[in-house]
């Protein structure tokens, strides 16, 4: 099981706190440092010193780390035009020595898009647009050396482009898709996606989605099984009872719902849920949603006493 961590800097980090995060993580021999892609806070938290962008923040970190994978949960389509998100995406792969991972979704918070002035159009434009990068992007990425790439859709037309510069992983960085439509994200799983991420989900709504993905896979020809399964729980574990409710209330959550909804309890009940939620989907990698950023000693305790027992 690859453990990777999540984090929401939207709810008030900066990037140092960021790399402290990173570090721990690399340090600790989690596989990967994620981070959400918002520009406006969520819930009843200040959101200060504000947002910081996810693709500097990525960049800053490539040359800070040497072995993590690093990468989005997820980048939304609605933020940046796809050429040049498809720039900073490979440049920052470079960075990294190859070490990024595209997590892609079509973009959803209102609020944000409404306090920032980002157009953020119907749901069915939305994900017209959001098909479109993905073309346009992995067409970018993809595009050999010397030659160059055309693309002419309802809403982005690229004429003669150079497709430069190329990402260190060709032909471009794993593309991460999740999310619970129900026709059309399916379908663009099993086009473009190397792993299938359900955050947040139960057992039951998880494989569902999963064998959703794995048909759409098999109608146009491809593998189901060269689609990564993965999900992602907000993480609260603590050596004992009183442990765990302190690192509940540091996010302002309940211990009892965040054992329904989460990964929350001793080590021994961590473990324990995580094995039966990976025998039930079928996942082999989770994102541990780390709310409190100050508390690398939370993550220090799962590297050591959760995933040993993972294998």
């Amino acid at each position: 099981m690859d453990l990777r961590i999540f984090t929401e800097p939207q709810q008030g980090a900066t990037y140092d706190d960021l790399l402290r995060v990173a570090k721990t993580t690399e340090d600790a021999g989690f596989d990967a440092f994620f981070r959400s892609d918002h520009y406006l806070k969520m819930g009843g938290v200040s959101g200060l010193p504000g947002p910081t962008d996810a693709w500097i923040t990525l960049a800053g970190l490539a040359r800070e780390t040497s072995r993590i994978r690093l990468g989005t949960l997820v980048t939304a389509a609605t933020f940046r035009h796809p050429s040049v998100l498809a720039i900073s995406v490979a440049q920052v792969d470079r960075m990294s020595g190859g070490r990024v991972e595209f997590g892609f979704g079509a973009g959803w918070f209102e609020d944000e898009h409404r306090a920032y002035g980002i157009p953020l159009p119907d749901v069915a434009e939305r994900f017209d647009r959001y098909s479109e990068q993905l073309e346009v992007i992995t067409g970018l990425w993809a595009t050999v050396e010397g030659e160059t790439f055309d693309y002419l859709g309802k809403h982005y037309a690229l004429e003669r482009s150079p497709a430069l510069p190329k990402p260190a992983q060709r032909p471009g960085p794993p593309v991460i898709i999740g999310g619970m439509g129900k026709k059309r994200t399916p379908e663009l799983a099993a086009r473009f996606a190397s792993e299938f991420n359900l955050p947040f989900a139960d057992p039951a709504t998880a494989t569902a989605q999963f064998e959703r993905v794995a048909a759409a896979a098999r109608e146009i020809g491809r593998d189901p099984g060269e689609i990564t399964r993965s999900a992602a729980q907000v993480l609260c574990v603590g050596r004992d009872d009183a442990e765990v409710s302190r690192r509940a209330a540091a996010i302002g959550r309940e211990v009892e719902e965040l054992k329904r909804n989460g990964l929350a309890g001793t080590p021994a009940e961590v473990v324990d849920k995580i094995g039966r939620y990976r025998e039930a989907t079928g996942i082999t990698r989770l994102y541990l949603q780390t709310l409190d950023l100050s508390d690398l000693d939370h993550l220090e305790l799962v590297a050591a006493e959760v995933a040993p027992q993972l294998g």
